[in-house]
């Protein structure tokens, strides 16, 4: 059962292939510029590619095109050769962490030994929603993180995470999703973080950060404008304008690589204006490496090299698909080896493609190979987990859901459920007698998973195998908390489909109760097995299924009805709205979101989560977020108003928040000057809460169109009852910056607001600061502020005065 010894130092040197590269005291650059010119073709192109251990063509696969894009692998034949990165070793299929990491092991000791430099693989994992590997952590999905607005608690989550990962053998994670939402009706909603750049840029850049302090490799994806498809159809062309892409899809991405620090970016599968990603070097080179300085990797997405020949059809065969990404700056080829392998090697010999591409990539992926200590003599495949363990011994010795996980699952859940709506102040609930818990999403632990979750998206192609963690459902965590409650349960109708015969005893569940709580949403699924998740996009945002049609049922008997979403987007809730007795928002807030969601109802938790996404009214009007100008808002000269029936940025909570500050008179501020503006947030009722303060740009009168209003900074404001704070912003006029009429990032002169508000509702505003921008226009570029300051403290209660 021992580990294999890696023959890295060899009794017998070979100048052939020992050299200074060995030598840990050098620095990175003079290893990698000694290693390259000793390997051979074969061995640069090896390090350039990963291999998929147990990927196959047959059944539901995890990857676009899966089935057609898996060609068989000689492991030994290639593996000779060295081998750039294993793909999913612990996400293809469920295995024992302690087992897993084992296999690991005893993989790297095949690789290192077979190969003449003794070269480890780097071994990479998806993390989306946790460590994608059976019987890990399952977090709140992405747009839970924007829903808690806690850019801190995000970081903790990913750092996690990574020593999690890190712990096994795991090199290299495949997150975060920096893709902003343009089109609520796309299935991959559920893994952004929201529709805000500045939201989205904060948070993942929060998570890029946490995760880099493991020492996991962060990967940005998906680069560029994935989200901005055609139709919300997955991988369908992107139409975006060039400004569109500066203003809003591309800053989080500039923010986590120039303020995160990640050192990998996953091109996407998007076609932008008829140019690939992945063929795209003035994407890839010119404005990730020339302009932004990344000197990290490019890895491509599951397949996408192969696609620039079978779907974008911009190359005609395999070497041609390579010669376009190598060009465009692709170093990776991921999940297996298809393009980079010998066709790689045959077309640089035939002269097709030049050697020094090949070279670049490879400097880049040695380079990151050296800073992970792959290339060190001293390197031992054997992960810490393993350390202090007998490798017979390795099952159920390694524990990826331990306590505090589980506690800061709770935590970030807790953060993210929005309370919408609570006209009649039914929540919390206070003793009820009888509680109806009715709908396809109330009894279901999947419910509360993501489709990048472990159990959603390997564990249901395995029903052999048991789901790995605990994930109460609502029913069982509404019983464990009202447990002098009598608690009823009726599914009443699946998520999907049309069959309504489960509504009669629904309905008679819920007339026979105090309270009906009623747990709708979607099923988290790939490529149209599921109502959300990759390849599962919407036609419209009606409520799958017949759920609506059961809603107005339940509404019908009478009985107070308590609506709780449980989703991976948001739908359409105007049939509904005013006739609900409380609403509740959860995006599939993980394995504690069960306990998380039922604490809300108790009054245990006092809700503070905020939409990070906008709830629209109807079902169409789509696409439609809150970054619009005038013309996009609702007016006379359209029927349609897309004003969503709750904002972005909304939420409520069971106590109240009164915020404190007057309107001043018009400030100067030169165009590259910076200015502190605040307000006080006072809690004035009776219990500890959270308020969001949001501060958003208003610009009159631009030379282009901009948005009504926009995130520029927020604060997360936790006070105990009858305690206040001082929020202090510090406004830089960088952050005034858009796309110009020239094409160019400018601040000009002219009137500025900034407004205090708890949502982007114009009507919502608490305080204006009315600004005037002086001085020349000025051009900036990404060494622009990109964050806006922000310090909360505490204000002093007030002594009562002596009688």
């Amino acid at each position: 059962m021992a580990i294999p010894a890696v023959p890295h130092a060899r009794s017998t040197p070979d100048p052939s292939v020992d050299g200074p590269w060995r030598d840990p005291s050098r620095t990175p650059e003079e290893r990698v510029a000694d290693l390259i010119p000793r390997m051979t073709l074969e061995e640069k192109a090896a390090q350039l590619y990963g291999i998929w251990v147990g990927a196959d063509a047959d059944g539901d696969g995890v990857a676009p095109h899966q089935n057609d894009m898996v060609d068989p692998v000689d492991w030994d034949a290639l593996t000779t050769r060295g081998l750039g990165q294993l793909t999913r070793p612990f996400g293809t299929a469920p295995v024992d962490p302690g087992l897993g990491a084992l296999a690991l092991a005893r993989a790297q000791s095949r690789i290192a030994g077979a190969g003449r430099f003794g070269i480890p693989a780097l071994a990479h994992e998806e993390c989306l929603a946790g460590f994608t590997a059976w019987g890990a952590t399952a977090y709140p999905v992405p747009l839970s993180w924007g829903a808690a607005w806690n850019p801190e608690l995000v970081a903790e989550m990913a750092r996690r995470i990574g020593e999690d990962m890190r712990a096994v053998g795991i090199h290299q994670g495949l997150a975060p999703v920096l893709d902003v939402v343009r089109d609520l009706r796309w299935g991959r909603v559920e893994e952004t973080i929201g529709e805000d750049p500045y939201l989205v840029a904060t948070l993942g850049t929060a998570y890029v950060r946490g995760l880099e302090s493991a020492g996991i490799v962060a990967t940005l994806k998906h680069f560029a404008g994935y989200a901005a498809s055609a139709g919300a159809r997955n991988l369908s062309p992107v139409r975006a304008g060039a400004r569109e892409m500066a203003d809003v899809i591309l800053p989080p991405f500039e923010m986590a690589l120039l303020e995160g620090g990640a050192r990998s970016v996953m091109h996407s599968y998007a076609e932008i204006d008829g140019v690939p990603a992945a063929a795209d070097p003035e994407l890839l080179t010119g404005l990730l490496r020339d302009t932004w300085g990344f000197t990290g990797t490019v890895v491509a997405d599951y397949f996408g090299i192969g696609f620039l020949e079978t779907l974008h059809k911009v190359a005609a065969d395999r070497a041609g698909a390579a010669r376009l990404a190598l060009t465009a700056g692709v170093d990776v080829e991921l999940p297996t080896v298809r393009s980079y392998g010998d066709v790689l090697v045959t077309a640089v010999r035939e002269g097709a493609v030049d050697e020094e591409l090949v070279d670049r990539a490879l400097r880049r992926v040695l380079l990151q190979k050296c800073e992970l200590g792959l290339l060190d003599p001293d390197w031992s495949p054997l992960p810490a987990a393993l350390k202090d363990t007998d490798p017979g011994q390795a099952r159920e010795r390694v524990d990826l859901d331990p306590p505090e996980n589980r506690a800061l699952a709770r935590e970030l859940a807790e953060q993210a459920c929005v309370l919408l709506a609570n006209p009649g102040g039914t929540l919390p609930l206070r003793a009820p007698g009888r509680i109806a818990v009715v709908g396809p999403r109330a009894d279901d632990a999947l419910a509360m998973l993501g489709c990048y979750s472990f159990p959603s998206h390997v564990g249901v192609s395995h029903p052999e195998s048991t789901m790995g963690i605990d994930v109460p459902t609502v029913l069982e965590a509404v019983r464990a908390e009202f447990p002098d409650a009598g608690v009823g349960f009726a599914e009443g109708c699946a998520v999907d489909g049309t069959d309504t015969s489960g509504f009669a005893e629904a309905v008679r569940l819920a007339g026979d109760a105090d309270v009906c709580v009623a747990v709708l949403g979607d099923r988290a699924g790939l490529f149209g097995r599921g109502t959300s998740g990759e390849g599962c996009d919407a036609a419209d945002l009606a409520l799958p299924g017949v759920q609506g049609e059961l809603l107005d049922a339940l509404l019908a008997t009478g009985t107070p009805v308590v609506l709780v979403m449980l989703t991976g987007r948001p739908y359409g809730l105007g049939p509904w709205a005013g006739r609900a007795a409380a609403v509740v928002q959860a995006f599939f807030p993980g394995e504690e979101g069960g306990p998380a969601l039922a604490g809300v109802l108790s009054g245990r938790v006092n809700p503070s989560g905020r939409l990070p996404v906008g709830v629209p009214r109807g079902a169409g009007g789509q696409p439609w977020t809150y970054l619009q100008p005038p013309l996009g808002l609702a007016s006379g000269v359209s029927s349609l108003d897309p004003t969503p029936l709750y904002p972005f940025g909304h939420g409520l909570s069971y106590t109240a928040f009164d915020w404190e500050g007057g309107d001043p008179e018009p400030a100067e501020l030169p165009t590259d000057g910076s200015a502190d503006v605040e307000i006080t947030v006072r809690n004035s009722g009776d219990r500890e809460g959270a308020e969001v303060v949001q501060l958003y740009l208003h610009d009159p009168v631009a030379q282009t169109t901009r948005p009504q209003a926009r995130l520029i900074g927020y604060a997360r404001v936790p006070l105990a009852a009858g305690a206040a704070a001082r929020v202090r912003f510090r406004f830089h006029a960088d952050l005034a910056s858009f796309t110009g009429t020239g094409g160019r990032k400018v601040v000009e002169p002219g009137d500025l607001e900034l407004r205090f508000a708890p949502s982007s509702d114009a009507d919502a505003v608490r305080r204006t600061v009315r600004l005037r921008l002086t001085g020349p226009e000025r051009v900036v570029d990404h060494r622009r502020r990109l964050v806006c300051g922000v310090s909360v403290e505490p204000v002093p209660v007030a002594e009562p005065a002596a009688p």
